[in-house]
């Protein structure tokens, strides 16, 4: 299986508004330039962390051309609040310049994950990280470092930003690999049912279960990685 962890960082928009304040009306033709993606970061499993930046006109567009190539190596796709944030960025920023994202890429949105699975604090990936002790993320220093990058074109703060965003990716991928035995596989990677979906392992039958709809299913966890995976029992020796 080939899994992508994925970040990024976007900028805002840039327009003018008569006055600061809560609950106001700004309307998209006060936008005077439009927001883009700063920075995509993405790892490999068992790889290095790499990154992309926007060109120095900070246009996204050959950044995502290339990404783009990259995301369709993909077989999995793992991000925290993937599904409503990274995801459709990119996208959102793909179809203006008219580069064809897959439109059926499968993910696993660690946000989700994290809320639907467990009762915990908080489901920040920040928080999350350090409650599983691996890591944290980077202070940034606030919005300046945004300002810095957008404004004043500070190739240090740039730097900052793609360091901070690689971090993220990094602490991501260990919060995925904490969660992982929790989580049921989204694909499979061998037509036979006794090899595991997640590492390629062996399974092993863990126990039996009998649905309430009378349906037999038999419940197997891999000797390597501990995945489980339940298939129904008739298709236990199909190749």
């Amino acid at each position: 299986m080939k899994r992508l962890t994925l970040d990024i960082e976007t900028a805002p928009n840039i327009g003018f508004f008569w006055r600061p304040g809560y609950d106001l009306e700004i309307g998209h033709n006060f936008i005077i330039k439009e927001r883009a993606i700063i920075t995509i970061c993405y790892k490999w499993e068992g790889k290095k962390v790499q990154h992309l930046v926007w060109d120095k006109n900070q246009d996204d567009e050959k950044m995502l051309k290339q990404f783009i190539g990259i995301l369709n190596e993909a077989d999995e796709i793992v991000a925290h609040n993937g599904d409503r944030f990274d995801l459709p960025w990119i996208r959102g920023r793909a179809i203006k310049f008219g580069i064809s994202v897959p439109p059926t890429l499968i993910t696993v949105d660690t946000c989700k994950l994290a809320r639907s699975l467990f009762n915990l604090n908080s489901n920040k990936l920040d928080y999350l990280a350090r409650y599983l002790k691996v890591g944290g993320k980077i202070d940034t220093g606030g919005f300046q470092l945004w300002k810095d990058i957008i404004l004043n074109k500070d190739p240090k703060a740039l730097s900052k930003m793609v360091r901070y965003c690689e971090n993220d990716v990094i602490i991501l991928e260990k919060v995925f690999k904490k969660m992982k035995p929790y989580i049921k596989s989204k694909i499979s990677i061998s037509a036979d049912r006794k090899i595991c979906p997640e590492c390629g392992g062996k399974m092993h039958i863990n126990k039996h279960v009998i649905r309430a709809s009378g349906a037999k299913m038999t419940q197997l966890k891999c000797t390597e990685c501990g995945k489980y995976n339940q298939i129904p029992t008739s298709m236990l020796n199909k190749k």
